[in-house]
């Protein structure tokens, strides 16, 4: 299901002055997270018109509106503009609304608002808002933490160990980011993950109950989201499985049609869980500015192979 934010909602949050308000204010929804700036619209040019957009008025608009077109022109223009079913006409720069413009508005029954700085200013907060609002989302069970830098996010099932490795490792001087459940959101094809509101900053170790981290170890160890680089999966330590002993095979995990490189770490006592993975952050880092030390071992190992063969 295609997602929407309600213009009420973006007006709000973002502070935009409202100079006319329609009667369907409160319940016109914006599904695209993009903008249009109709300067071909003012010239009368209307077929590939995105009208669906939040429209967008600078100064260089204004001006060629107000000085190059006649009244009658610029009337018809707006008449027409105004026929389409636009979510709201914002004018940047603090420009006084032209009466032909406010009472076109009125009559199509279509929202005007306005901003007292630049127009690039508010294409960007436009950009950031929606971006956010409409990206997907999705909730998964496990902890999100940035390690080195590297948003890790770990998963598995309960009393694994998860928010025990979490403390562990915000006690080596880490960052938590979320605890037992984490929001995920896909955006400009990356995802982002945060802890939902009432939540954040908290976590739960058995046996002592509900810490609040900020509290405890304070800003410096929380962080409110981060990206996620890779998934790293705890199981109960199985004494039959074969588990990866070199690293050369790389595992993906789907998250919101997004693969992300994914590590299963086997948990058993005596491991230092927190330790490896510090450890598998850095060698995450390694990997993704191109040194893979499984593959230098093995071409080692190849090219030792063929010299004694020689």
């Amino acid at each position: 299901m295609k997602k929407s934010v309600l213009l009420k909602d973006l007006v709000e949050k973002l502070g935009f002055e409202i100079v006319y308000k329609s009667d369907d204010y409160d319940k016109i929804e914006i599904d695209i997270n993009e903008v249009n700036r109709p300067g071909l619209q003012l010239s009368g040019f209307f077929d590939t018109f995105s009208y669906k957009r939040i429209q967008i008025i600078g100064l260089p608009e204004h001006e060629y509106y107000n000085k190059y077109l006649p009244f009658d022109e610029r009337r018809n223009i707006f008449d027409k503009f105004f026929s389409y079913p636009i979510p709201a006409l914002i004018y940047s720069y603090g420009i006084n609304i032209p009466y032909e413009v406010y009472s076109l508005a009125k009559k199509h029954n279509r929202t005007i608002l306005r901003v007292d700085y630049g127009t690039t200013k508010l294409i960007s907060k436009l950009n950031v808002f929606l971006e956010f609002a409409l990206s997907e989302e999705i909730r998964i069970h496990g902890g999100l933490l940035e390690v080195f830098g590297m948003g890790i996010l770990i998963i598995g099932k309960s009393s694994i160990g998860k928010s025990e490795t979490a403390l562990e490792l915000i006690a080596r001087g880490h960052r938590l980011v979320a605890d037992d459940a984490v929001d995920i959101r896909k955006i400009d094809n990356k995802l982002y993950g945060e802890s939902p509101e009432n939540i954040r900053h908290f976590l739960e170790i058995r046996g002592l109950g509900i810490l609040d981290i900020q509290r405890l170890y304070g800003v410096g160890a929380v962080k409110k989201s981060t990206e996620i680089d890779f998934v790293i999966e705890l199981e109960n330590w199985i004494d039959n499985k074969e588990y990866d002993r070199l690293g050369l095979d790389d595992k993906y995990k789907s998250i919101l049609g997004l693969e992300l490189p994914y590590i299963v770490i086997p948990v058993k006592p005596g491991r230092n869980i927190a330790l490896i993975v510090e450890v598998a952050a850095r060698n995450m880092r390694q990997k993704m500015y191109g040194y893979n030390a499984a593959e230098e071992l093995n071409k080692r190992i190849m090219e030792e192979i063929k010299n004694k063969s020689n």
